[in-house]
C-alpha cells in the first residue's frame, strides 16, 4: 500500500508538471500575439469616446487675447494743415463661456453609442483572444501529433533493418528467396522515404508553432493532461453560443449602433438651445477711451428647418444601415447556431473515431506480432504478409495520433463556438 500512494503521489505530480507546461504556451501566444495586442490598444483607444461624448454635456471655455498696435502719420485736415501723428496701441482680454442647454437628444444618443462603441470593441478583443488561443491549441496538438509520427516512422525503419539484416542472413541458408530479400529492402526504402516526408512536415510544424506562440518549439513527448469542460449536451452548446459568440454579439452591437446613428440624425431636426457667458476687458480702446471692461450673457436657440435636403437624405442613410444592420445580425445568429451544431458533430465524431483507432492499434500489434513470430519460425508466413503487417500497424499509430489530435482540438473549436475559450477557463480545466 506505500508503494502504491509512492507512485500515485509521482504520477499526479507528473501531470500537473505537464498541465503547467501546456499554460505556458498558451499563456505566451496570449500575451505576445502582435494581433491580439493591437486589439488591446484598439480597446483602451476606443473607451476616450466616452469621455469626448460626456465633453457634449460640459461648459467650454476659451480664453483670448489680441494687442493691436496702429500708427498714423501724414496726417492733414480739410485745410491742408499738417497734424500731429498718432499712434494707438489696443491690448484685449477676453473669457468666454459656453453651455449647451438642449441639443435635440443628440449628446445623449452620442454617449450610448460611444458605450456601444466601447462594448464592441470588448467583444472584438474577446474574438482574437479566442482566434490566438485556438490557434495556439492546433499549433500545440499538430506538434505532438508530428512528433509521434516521426517516431513511428523510426521505429518501422529500425524494424525493417532488422528485418533485412535478418532475411539476408535467411537467404543465405536458403529459407527465402532473393525476391523476399528484395521486398524487405524495398520496403525500408519506401519507410526512409515516408520519414524524410514526416520530418519535413515536423519542421514545417514547428515553424507554424513557433510563429503563433512565440517560444521556441520544443521537443514534446507527446503525453499530455489537460481536462476541458464542455457543454453536456447540444442543446446547452447551442445556449450558450447564443449568450456569449463574439460574432453574434458583434453582430448585435453593430445593430444596437445602427439605432443610435439614426436617433443621432433625427435629432438634427430639433432645436438646440446654447447660453454663452463673456468678459472682456479692453485697454486704448478709442481716443477717448483709455479702458473698457465689458460682460454679456447670450442665449441661442436655433431651430434647422431645411439644409438642402442633405438633412433627409442623412435620415434616409441611416434607415438603410440601420436595416442592414438588422439582416447582418439574423444571419449571423443562424450562423453561429450552424457553427455551434457543426462543432459538436465534429466533437462527437472525433471521440468515435478516436476510440476506433485505439481498438484498431491494438488489433495490428497483436496480428504484427504473430505474425512476426510465424515469419521468423519460418513459418508459412510470407514476407509480403510481414511487410503488410507493418504498414497495417504504421498507419493505425499514425491514425491514432491523428485521431487523438482532432479530438482534442474540436474541445477547443466548441469553446471557442460557445464563447468560453479563454485562458482563466483553460486554467481551471
Amino acid at each position: 500500500m506505500k508503494y502504491f500512494f509512492i507512485v500515485l503521489i509521482i504520477i499526479v505530480n507528473f501531470n500537473s508538471v505537464k498541465a503547467e507546461e501546456i499554460m505556458i504556451f498558451f499563456e505566451s501566444a496570449y500575451k505576445n500575439n502582435p494581433k491580439l495586442n493591437a486589439e488591446r490598444k484598439n480597446l483602451n483607444a476606443t473607451k476616450q469616446n466616452i469621455n469626448i461624448s460626456r465633453s457634449e454635456f460640459l461648459p467650454s471655455i476659451s480664453v483670448t487675447g489680441s494687442l493691436d498696435g496702429s500708427q498714423s502719420t501724414n496726417r492733414t485736415n480739410r485745410s491742408g494743415v499738417d497734424m500731429i501723428d498718432t499712434q494707438n496701441d489696443t491690448k484685449i482680454k477676453k473669457i468666454s463661456v459656453d453651455q449647451k442647454i438642449f441639443q435635440g437628444l443628440q449628446g445623449y444618443n452620442s454617449l450610448k453609442k460611444s458605450e456601444l462603441e466601447v462594448k464592441k470593441a470588448n467583444s472584438n478583443l474577446k474574438k482574437i483572444e479566442q482566434q490566438t488561443l485556438l490557434s495556439a491549441a492546433s499549433a500545440y496538438f499538430d506538434l505532438i501529433y508530428r512528433i509521434k509520427n516521426k517516431k513511428f516512422n523510426l521505429e518501422n525503419i529500425d524494424l525493417f533493418e532488422r528485418q533485412v539484416e535478418s532475411d539476408s542472413a535467411r537467404l543465405q541458408k536458403g529459407e527465402i528467396t532473393f525476391t523476399d530479400l528484395a521486398q524487405s529492402e524495398s520496403s525500408l526504402a519506401g519507410a526512409k522515404a515516408k520519414l524524410i516526408a514526416a520530418e519535413t512536415k515536423l519542421l514545417t510544424t514547428k515553424a507554424n508553432f513557433e510563429r503563433i506562440i512565440r517560444i521556441k518549439a520544443p521537443n514534446l513527448d507527446g503525453n499530455f493532461n489537460l481536462n476541458i469542460n464542455l457543454p453536456n449536451s447540444l442543446n446547452e452548446a447551442l445556449e450558450l453560443s447564443e449568450l456569449n459568440n463574439p460574432d453574434l454579439l458583434i453582430a448585435k452591437l453593430d445593430y444596437e449602433i445602427a439605432k443610435r446613428n439614426l436617433n443621432i440624425e433625427r435629432a438634427n431636426f430639433a432645436p438646440s438651445a446654447s447660453i454663452n457667458y463673456s468678459k472682456s476687458e479692453s485697454k486704448d480702446f478709442n481716443s477717448t477711451t483709455d479702458q473698457i471692461d465689458q460682460e454679456s450673457v447670450k442665449a441661442t436657440l436655433s431651430w434647422p428647418i431645411i439644409r438642402g435636403g442633405k438633412n433627409y437624405s442623412s435620415i434616409k442613410k441611416s434607415q438603410f444601415k440601420r436595416e442592414q444592420s438588422e439582416l447582418i445580425f439574423q444571419d449571423t445568429n443562424s450562423e453561429v447556431k450552424t457553427n455551434a451544431a457543426n462543432a459538436w458533430s465534429i466533437y462527437q465524431s472525433a471521440e468515435s473515431v478516436l476510440n476506433a483507432t485505439q481498438a484498431q492499434v491494438k488489433a495490428a500489434e497483436i496480428a504484427n506480432e504473430g505474425i512476426t513470430l510465424e515469419y521468423d519460425s519460418g513459418n508459412t508466413r510470407t514476407t509480403l504478409e510481414l511487410i503488410q503487417s507493418r504498414t497495417l500497424l504504421l498507419e493505425a499509430k499514425t491514425s491514432n495520433a491523428k485521431a487523438e489530435r482532432d479530438f482534442f482540438t474540436s474541445k477547443f473549436k466548441i469553446l471557442s463556438v460557445i464563447g468560453k475559450l479563454t485562458l482563466e477557463n483553460i486554467k481551471n480545466s
